[in-house]
């Protein structure tokens, strides 16, 4: 058990967060009374809180602590940095050592000829810089009128003004502006929700020709850009139909589309890679967007990845008369940070961690699946240490009512009291731990989501919102 911060009043701190904190995805119906839980200490897999209860983080943070809490050789490069350079301007043609070793170390990991590497301070400023670069690369080649941009319903991509107008994740719409003439959406590549006899390979069919569809519909002179994430994260841990991907990437090259693989969440370890889209997926996209594990959480950065072929066609000799790059960031490549992604790649890969998920991934979602046993499960997927378990309170396969947009909350609160943290949204109840998690911390894991998840079916029971489907 961590010790409690007797120098802190719990209570004191809980007032202040309602009183002045606004936080991302607030219910401003209840931002002033609902009380938060006041994180205080973490090590290794867990966290504490104010109060000194101690949770297993199932969530690594947001799907970025991959090395977990605590680690002494992170936070010594942070303070060995800041010491020799904390910080200058990146503009122009000022660089910093950190930052130019680390876009090398990225250009080195990348697949392909992805080999020029932008820096923002998060993953919507990764992806916002990504399609900034679309843009600008077809108005370079005198293309002005690609640019628009094709996204997939239930996806995730940033919470910028641009990047939140490509959001597929209908329940995150509210009363915001959003950029609608430049997106649009495909529908989404969740099989769990597929008509009834439909088979994975016919709908696997399907969603690749929903792209080609969308092309046409708009025409390809007019498309700049497909973005996907390689397995849709927040969104619901959607892994894609095989070869969903390769095909999708075929068609882009056919229109002269951009494709933009948004590996926010899926680089660095989560799937036993340091980049999923090749190594996992089979493709080489134009672009790679990613942020959250390049550091492991501890300091903000984002990095977008650029294929040579594209830098190659707008600069040098083939850059245009007025050809200045004007998109970056006060802190891009920000010398602390840059030191401290470069320090968790080499914990990443001298520890082993990466061949660890390798060997844990499959383990984590076996015990998983599991879980299907219950009644109000109807469906568990993922893959490599990111998965969601699905809770249905209506018939299996429908789309999800009321009544189960309130299940994920109710089993989280119910895994907090037994020690273990998850992400709800919706009926889902989604899971990434940090990497360095073990066979047996995933028993633990499975142990209390089970518990979580029949304490739920009970109390739905008990009050009269759910009665359990006969199963046959």
């Amino acid at each position: 058990m961590f010790a409690k911060h007797h120098s802190l009043d719990p209570v004191e701190i809980a007032q202040a967060d309602k009183r002045h904190v606004l936080h991302p995805w607030s219910d401003l119906k209840t931002m002033h009374t609902e009380d938060p839980l006041v994180l205080a200490e973490a090590k290794g897999i867990h966290i504490s809180d104010a109060e000194g209860n101690r949770y297993i983080d199932g969530i690594g943070g947001m799907w970025c602590v991959q090395v977990g809490y605590g680690r002494e050789e992170l936070i010594e490069t942070m303070t060995e940095q800041a010491r020799r350079l904390c910080y200058y301007t990146p503009f122009g043609a000022m660089a910093n050592v950190p930052a130019a070793q680390l876009a090398q170390a990225l250009a080195e990991r990348a697949p392909g000829d992805l080999n020029t590497v932008s820096f923002a301070t998060s993953g919507s400023g990764a992806v916002d810089s990504a399609i900034r670069f679309a843009h600008f690369y077809f108005n370079c080649l005198d293309q002005p009128s690609k640019r628009q941009v094709i996204v997939r319903m239930d996806s995730y991509h940033g919470s910028t003004y641009l990047t939140a107008s490509m959001n597929g994740k209908r329940r995150d719409w509210s009363q915001f502006d959003y950029a609608r003439e430049l997106v649009h959406f495909l529908p989404s590549v969740n099989a769990f929700r597929r008509p009834k006899g439909q088979s994975l390979e016919d709908f696997a069919n399907e969603k690749v020709a929903d792209l080609e569809a969308m092309i046409l519909e708009l025409g390809p002179e007019n498309v700049a850009c497909f973005v996907a994430e390689p397995i849709q994260a927040s969104g619901g841990v959607i892994v894609p139909p095989e070869m969903y991907l390769p095909r999708c990437l075929e068609i882009c090259r056919k229109y002269d589309v951009l494709y933009i693989s948004d590996e926010v969440v899926t680089a660095f370890g989560r799937l036993g890679h340091v980049f999923a889209s090749q190594d996992v997926f089979g493709i080489t996209p134009d672009i790679i967007t990613c942020a959250k594990g390049l550091t492991s959480g501890y300091i903000p950065m984002g990095a977008t990845i650029y294929s040579d072929r594209l830098i190659k066609a707008i600069s040098g000799e083939n850059a245009v008369d007025h050809p200045y790059f004007t998109n970056g960031f006060t802190y891009s490549g920000h010398p602390v940070a840059a030191a401290v992604a470069l320090k968790n790649l080499e914990i990443l890969e001298g520890d082993g961690i990466l061949e660890q998920v390798r060997d844990t991934g499959p383990y984590f979602q076996a015990e998983l699946q599991k879980l299907r046993d219950l009644p109000i499960v109807g469906d568990v997927r993922g893959m490599g240490l990111m998965a969601c378990v699905e809770c249905v309170v209506r018939k299996i396969g429908a789309e999800p009512g009321e009544a189960d947009m309130a299940v994920a909350a109710r089993v989280d609160a119910h895994a907090q009291e037994r020690g273990l943290i998850l992400r709800p949204f919706e009926s889902l109840c989604i899971l990434s731990p940090p990497l360095i998690v073990t066979k047996e911390d995933i028993d633990r894991i499975v142990s209390i989501l089970r518990d979580s998840l029949i304490a739920t079916q009970n109390d739905l029971i008990a009050e009269g919102i759910w009665s359990p489907p006969a199963r046959g």
